[in-house]
Formats: C-alpha cells, structure tokens, sequence
C-alpha cells in the first residue's frame, strides 16, 4: 500500500511527449492534451487526449539519479502488464516504455485508457446489495486467476527471487521500521520477534503476486461488476500467494475512516461477504485449503503496513512528507501493530469478521 505519494512532478511537455509517442507508439496522431489523474498513486499519471484516441502515461516522480534503486519500478510494471496481455487477468493495454529521460525529464511509459469505475471506498455506498456482493465477488474471481498464472510460463521467472520471500520481506521491513522508528511500539517489538518464529510450514507453489491488489486498483466496467483492468503493478514480485490475498483482506479487519476498513459494519445488511466466506471462495478457486495459517499472513501484512506507516511519520515530523495527511497516515503505525500482534494471538476461527 502506498499511503503517502511523493511530491507531483511537473506536468510533461506535451509537444515533446506527442514527437516521441508519434515515433513509438503505433496509430498516434496528435496533438496532445494531458491532465493528471486525482488520488495518490505513488507515480504521477496523466490521460493524454489526442486525435487518435485516449492514453495513459504513467512517469516516475523524479529522474532515477534522485531515486532509490527499486523505487518506483514503473520499468517492471511495463514488464509484467506486456507479459500478461492475454491472460485472464484483466489489463489495460501497453504500448511503449521510454528509459531516456531526456524526453520529458522522466522514465515513462505509455498504456491505453480503459474507461470505467473505479471505487475508493470498500463498503460501495449507494450501491444496492446484489451489485456490492457481485463486485466483491469478480474481485475474488480476480485475484484467484492471477495467483493461478504460472509465472514461469508467462516469462516471468526471473520477476523476484524464487526462495525465501517471507523471511526476506520480514528481514526488510524490520530493517525499515528501524530507520525511522520514533518510539518504542510494543506489539511491533512482539511482532518483530514472533514473526520469523512462527512462519508457515506448508509448501505453497511460487506465484506472481501483484503487492497492492484493493478495490481502488480496480477498474470495473462501466454498468456491469465486471473488472476490465488491474493498475498499479509497481509492487509486483513472485511469493507466497496468501500473503498477498490476506492483504487484500485486510479491510475486513480494519476500520471505516482513512483506510476505508469494514471491520464494525453490518456487511450482511450490506450486502457484503464475511471475511470467513470470502477466504472461502478464493480457496475453492484455486484449489486449495486455507487452515491455521491464516493469521499469521494477516499480522504479517499488518506489520508491513506499520513500517510503511512509520515511515509516513519519520518523514512527517523531519518536515519531508509531501501529502497533506502525512501526519494520519504515521499515526496509523501503531494501531497496524497492535492489530497485527492481536492477530497473531488468535487462532483462525478467531478472525475479527
């Protein structure tokens, strides 16, 4: 999850941009409009309007000598969204990645612009309940196929590293929450050292995991519950694949207000599955069974997601946060923890719902 977005670039020189889409990208005509999409995705995204149609062009926030090495990949999110063109997981079309950043100062690339919903709040107000079950349901369906691909066969083994994908993202986390650690947190320290004790022994099969998979990732057609395309691959890697549906669980264990949790609401009257029955139907997709290690796939992403908020803080109260609820987003830290060091005490049948 990216809680706080950098600071927005400049908007591109769109003569420049048209020249180099005119040389690149097949059928372009100009001229060129671009506005910036709204929201907080991690890398600035504009809808370019010509007279060949709508794009999308999505750039890193800075020239990558001001970048961190794996910061902002959007250089893997081309990879992987030209990879899976054809599969069953619903993507907007990709038409070319330009790494020169002289052209409009930043690494880019250019997709198609698939038009449709996109919701940022999980509970679906003003939707009737048939229509926020089916959503929820074509999420399922979604993510299943996904985690269904076989990452080799897509050509992209070699997308992160085949071994050890829990110990290592504990291991980096840990380390991240320490840098900007700003006071002791109890149940991170709990959570600290419980996690690398009690990772799950059964075998899971290596996956293509998509890291930020939530509803507002989402764009579903415009009158039907149907997904027409997954956004925001820029946290793709191969992994353990329940560590990445027990993110997209997490809603059910948090509250309404800044992470749009659902934990509280009358999701029957809603029209909205318990967690329990969606884990359920995920599983009967794929497969496979979903036993006691659930929870600790739950507290793991709880965890992450305190580094994450920590960070948020650090840079916060340094003066170098660029959003304007920087400050929220870093006292988040230590409710994440306490969640995740509450799941990690439960057993399965113990999920909040």
């Amino acid at each position: 999850m990216s809680a706080e977005p950098p600071a927005v670039a400049a908007t591109p020189d769109a003569a420049a941009l048209a020249a180099w889409m005119a040389a690149h990208v097949a059928g372009f005509r100009g001229p060129l409009q671009l506005s910036k999409f709204a929201g907080g995705q991690s890398n600035p995204t504009y809808l370019a309007r010509a007279s060949s149609g709508d794009y999308v062009v999505r750039c890193k926030p800075a020239p990558a000598a001001e970048l961190p090495p794996s910061a902002h990949a959007i250089e893997r999110e081309f990879r992987v969204m030209q990879a899976l063109a054809g599969s069953a997981v619903p993507l907007a079309p990709t038409f070319a990645l330009c790494a020169d950043e002289s052209v409009i100062g930043r690494v880019f690339y250019v997709m198609g612009h698939v038009p449709g919903r996109c919701f940022a709040e999980n509970d679906l107000p003003g939707m009737g309940r048939d229509e926020r079950r089916a959503i929820f349901d074509e999420a399922n369906r979604v993510i299943a196929a996904l985690h269904a691909i076989d990452p080799v066969a897509a050509g992209l083994g070699d997308h992160g590293p085949a071994q050890d994908y829990l110990p290592r993202q504990i291991a980096r986390w840990t380390r991240q929450y320490r840098l900007a650690e700003t006071q002791r947190i109890e149940a991170m320290e709990s959570l600290i050292a419980w996690l690398p004790t009690a990772l799950p022994t059964a075998s899971t099969r290596l996956c293509l995991l998509h890291g930020d998979f939530k509803l507002d990732n989402l764009i579903f057609d415009a009158s039907e519950p149907r997904v027409v395309a997954v956004l925001d691959w820029e946290l793709s890697t191969l992994g353990d694949p329940l560590a990445d549906f027990a993110y997209h669980c997490l809603p059910w264990h948090t509250a309404p207000g800044l992470l749009h949790g659902l934990a509280g609401l009358d999701l029957d009257a809603l029209g909205l599955p318990a967690e329990a029955e969606y884990r359920q139907a995920y599983a009967t997709r794929r497969g496979i069974e979903i036993g006691s290690e659930w929870n600790f796939y739950l507290a793991f992403n709880c965890f992450r997601l305190a580094g994450i908020f920590q960070g948020v803080l650090r840079r916060s109260l340094d003066g170098t946060a660029s959003h304007v609820r920087a400050a929220d987003f870093g006292r988040m830290a230590p409710v994440m923890a306490e969640l995740g060091w509450r799941l990690a005490q439960s057993s399965s049948e113990c999920c909040m719902a």
